[in-house]
């Protein structure tokens, strides 16, 4: 009896789900859905029937197929959609020369921006099919649109199969599903309902035994209604798997059928008729008639009007795989592989791995050399296109591939580790390195083992790099090489601390460079000296460095070398105080960066922007650019990005409040690099007495530990000092305050900031508040009044109020002749500036400060707050305060904070003295 089969069976609450997304999406509310579930449980025709459904409403649909067996070009899936939608995929996925591994982020971005476009017209439905099969490269840039899909009109759909344990897929599902627009979708077996529907005309007691073995697998249900219908079903002898299945179906095809659908089986789940015609010995026109056969057994399907055709399941193309002996194997892949590379001589590219594939089959029939060859060739395309995690997998296969020669292996390690290094695996990139250099037969392999590593925040892998350099310098005379190495080396001083050591190691790699006159050793030479020159000292050779480095951009075109000297230049002027200089360098950092491309570039503009922005007193621009910046890099290098924002963040909350932000980052836990760890414990106490949370600053502080056993980086020793002296003044750590008084005394003069991140004040400013808090009333007078004429002279209008504040309550606090006539008019043009600027942070102190001036009362203290400070005056901790009027630690602490605001002071001696006089 032939069994109708009935449409899609047993999945209605899942496809109502995916229309319900698909017209969300359409109104704006992108997803990613992820469908998992066995082979064969529907998932395919479930994505078909979706998008037969977005068709109908009018959205575009675009299919990217991943393929079951090795070989497909990196992207292929992506290839596809771009294809689809109009794109030249080659175009969109040009390759690029790449020289860190945020390079790759340009391509992503140019993917996203297509696909976004093409969202943007009418809706768009992408679906991604067995991405299990997925090639790593695919799979990452399927994570980066993740997180921007909530946005679009965009559904993706992506199908995967459960339990597959060669896939990279399960390294990367779990940081898919954390996109807030993600949805999982698990498929299940039919019920012995559905199976009976699938099934339409059999009888209960049939779909109740087809149900038993099948266990509701809709793949198996449907071949055992093809073999019920084509008689070869017995009862007796039921198959245990598809693959039985179509074993013995693929039987009773004729000779040639069979030979045809075996020689399509080695070429992929997809092939092309004329590539298959030239495998067997049927000529086109004969192999026609053998291809309906196919069809009409159930092997494969036609794929559009061309002569192109699909394994109707990858189980199918596996089960006539396995039914070819080991022999017949071997030999369709060697004319598979022929034919390949015959057909598609003049344009390899998209077929390299593929070729590559086919060879390495037949390596162990001693064509490993050829083999090795080819997949060589298919690593170094996948480098080429940015793929580089597919280029290391092919490396490692090449590797593999014996025998294999000292020289060879050297030059294949080097690749592999420059791979591994630009895919973000540097334990992988140390090992590629270690091997290169013990296969090298001579110096300049052993320099360029030592050079596939790069300095990291890594002590061990910094270790391990440093031997190879050494060992390398010990055997290399050539001068570009061995600058190159000396810059290498003079990095890893840089990260492991060795200030000492930078300055001979980067000034023996500056002057071999321009020695050898060698572009490419000048520009590592140059970064290398650049670190070198930290703080005020080196800020004229920094300047002098960013023209050298710039010159090297023009005469090279290159514009990663433009970028770097515009932001030396930067962080030079800004450093200096020249911020108007500096806003009208910014322009020409947007030209480099635009060229360069990518989110990591484009968050040193951001960076860099949002410094002078909140310098210059334009904190709404300043927020807008950092968050920016900080969403651009958190995706590529999180420790930099929270790293900048934060130093932003605190930066603004001294003048306009703790942002939402601001409070998020001082909450959470945030685990900075070892050489950042003390300057960023230092910097969240002070975040936190702008919170107004003196306990969890003063533990904060604590965690930095004593401070002759701070550990600073050299460009962020000022503004470091300046954090702890503002936190030591408002936690009253006297002791401490003063040393570091002593400390900012050889800073005078200059600016407080880091690398163009945020901006601090002249250092008179916290010298001036440091020695308010000491009692040094005419220091502090003198130093806050140097601080206003050089914040006036920076353009820092903010800075500029700031410092006008504080002078006036330093007059007000000394009271000596004349003081508080000064203080008046300083006050209140401190009150006008900073309302103008929207200084909220400094509203209340402000007034207080008017109305002290005034003579007014002192803003409305209670007569408890009135009596906590005379205990303050006492010189009584908040325990002790809690003691004495019986209530909590935490109350007192309270009160305090509120006296603190309420009078506009910033510490507990100057509520001493003004109760004292009181």
């Amino acid at each position: 009896m032939l069994w109708g089969m009935a449409g899609i069976a047993g999945r209605g609450p899942e496809l109502a789900m995916l229309r319900g997304w698909v017209d969300a999406a359409r109104g704006g509310a992108g997803r990613l859905v992820l469908c998992g579930g066995e082979a064969g449980i529907g998932k395919t025709r479930l994505a078909q029937e979706v998008a037969g459904a977005a068709l109908a409403t009018g959205a575009a649909v675009a299919w990217g197929r991943c393929v079951e067996t090795e070989g497909a070009p990196a992207y292929w899936p992506w290839r596809q959609v771009l294809r689809a939608l109009g794109a030249d995929a080659d175009e969109v996925l040009a390759a690029a020369q790449a020289e860190a591994p945020e390079d790759r982020f340009r391509l992503f971005e140019e993917v996203t921006r297509v696909v976004g476009r093409a969202a943007r017209k009418q809706g768009l439905v992408i679906i991604l099919d067995d991405v299990h099969r997925g090639d790593e490269p695919s799979l990452l840039l399927l994570r980066h649109l993740a997180d921007q899909v909530a946005e679009l009109p965009l559904l993706v759909l992506a199908t995967f199969r459960d339990f597959e344990p060669d896939s990279v897929l399960p390294r990367v599902l779990p940081e898919l599903l954390r996109s807030p627009a993600a949805e999982r979708l698990e498929l299940k077996g039919l019920t012995l309902a559905e199976v009976g529907q699938q099934l339409s005309g059999a009888t209960n007691a049939v779909a109740v035994r087809i149900h038993q073995i099948t266990g509701g697998n809709p793949l198996f249900v449907r071949e055992i209604a093809r073999a019920i219908a084509d008689g070869s079903w017995r009862e007796d002898r039921p198959p245990r798997t598809v693959l039985d299945m179509v074993a013995a179906r693929l039987r009773k095809v004729s000779p040639q059928c069979r030979r045809l659908v075996q020689a399509a089986a080695i070429i992929g789940r997809d092939f092309q008729l004329g590539l298959l015609a030239s495998t067997v010995p049927e000529q086109l026109a004969e192999c026609l008639p053998l291809v309906d056969e196919a069809i009409a057994f159930g092997f494969v399907d036609r794929v559009g009007d061309g002569g192109d055709y699909r394994f109707v399941h990858a189980l199918t193309r596996d089960a006539v795989e396995a039914s070819l002996p080991t022999a017949d194997r071997a030999a369709l892949h060697r004319t598979v592989a022929e034919a390949l590379e015959t057909r598609f001589g003049d344009d390899l590219a998209e077929h390299l791995a593929d070729i590559a594939r086919h060879r390495r089959e037949l390596a162990q029939y001693g064509e490993s050399e050829a083999a090795r060859r080819w997949t060589v060739l298919a690593a170094d395309d996948a480098v080429r296109r940015l793929a580089y995690e597919e280029g290391v997998r092919l490396y490692r296969a090449a590797l593999e591939l014996a025998p294999i020669g000292d020289d060879e292996r050297c030059r294949i390690q080097l690749a592999l580790g420059r791979a591994a290094y630009l895919a973000g695996d540097l334990h992988g990139c140390l090992a590629a390195a270690v091997a290169a250099a013990a296969a090298a037969r001579n110096p300049e392999q052993k320099g360029e083992a030592a050079l596939v590593l790069e300095a990291v925040p890594d002590q061990g892998i910094n270790a391990s790099a440093k031997r190879l350099c050494e060992a390398a310098l010990a055997e290399v005379s050539d001068d570009a090489l061995r600058a190159r190495l000396l810059a290498q080396r003079s990095h890893l001083a840089f990260y492991d601390g060795e200030q000492e050591r930078l300055d001979a190691l980067s000034e023996d790699a500056l002057r071999l460079a321009r020695r050898s006159k060698d572009d490419h050793a000048l520009a590592d030479a140059l970064r290398a000296r650049q670190e070198a020159c930290p703080g005020p000292a080196g800020r004229d050779e920094r300047l002098q460095l960013a023209t050298e480095m710039l010159a090297l951009a023009q005469r090279t075109d290159n514009a990663r070398a433009a970028m770097w000297g515009e932001l030396w230049r930067l962080d030079a002027l800004i450093e200096s105080g020249q911020l108007a200089a500096a806003a009208e360098e910014l322009p020409a950092l947007k030209v480099a960066v635009d060229r360069l491309g990518g989110p990591v570039s484009a968050w040193h503009h951001d960076r860099v922007a949002a410094c002078v922005a909140q310098a210059t007193g334009r904190y709404a621009d300043a927020a807008r650019l950092g968050r920016r910046g900080f969403e651009r890099m958190r995706l590529v290098e999180r420790a930099p990005a929270t790293g900048a924002y934060f130093a932003l963040q605190i930066a603004l909350a001294g003048h306009i409040g703790v942002t939402e932000d601001a409070a998020t980052f001082a909450r959470q836990t945030f685990d900075p690099p070892p050489r950042f760890a003390t300057m960023a414990r230092l910097s969240r106490a002070h975040l936190m007495m702008c919170a107004g949370l003196p306990e969890e600053a003063e533990a904060s502080y604590r965690q930095a530990g004593p401070l002759e056993n701070w550990s600073l980086p050299a460009f962020f020793v000022l503004p470091a000092y300046v954090y702890a002296a503002l936190a030591c003044g408002g936690l009253g750590r006297r002791g401490d305050l003063a040393v570091l008084v002593d400390r900012l005394e050889s800073f005078r003069g200059e600016h407080a900031v880091g690398n163009g991140v945020a901006y601090m004040g002249p250092a008179e400013l916290a010298l001036g508040r440091a020695e308010v808090v000491l009692g040094r009333l005419d220091a502090a007078v003198d130093d806050l009044e140097a601080a206003v004429r050089r914040a006036d002279c920076a353009g820092a209008p903010g800075f500029v109020a700031e410092a006008q504040y504080h002078l006036a309550a330093a007059l007000l606090a000394r009271s000596g002749p004349g003081d508080c006539e000064r203080a008046k008019p300083l006050a209140k043009e401190a009150g006008r500036l900073m309302g103008s600027l929207g200084m909220i942070a400094y509203a209340d102190q402000v007034a207080a400060l008017l109305g002290r001036l005034d003579g007014s009362p002192p803003d409305g203290l209670s007569r408890r707050e009135v009596e906590v400070a005379e205990l303050v005056a006492e010189g009584l901790t908040n325990r002790q305060i809690g003691e004495r009027l019986f209530i909590s630690e935490r109350t007192a602490q309270n009160h305090v904070q509120h006296i603190l605001t309420k009078l506009g002071f910033a510490t507990r001696s100057q509520i001493a003295t003004w109760s004292t006089r009181r």
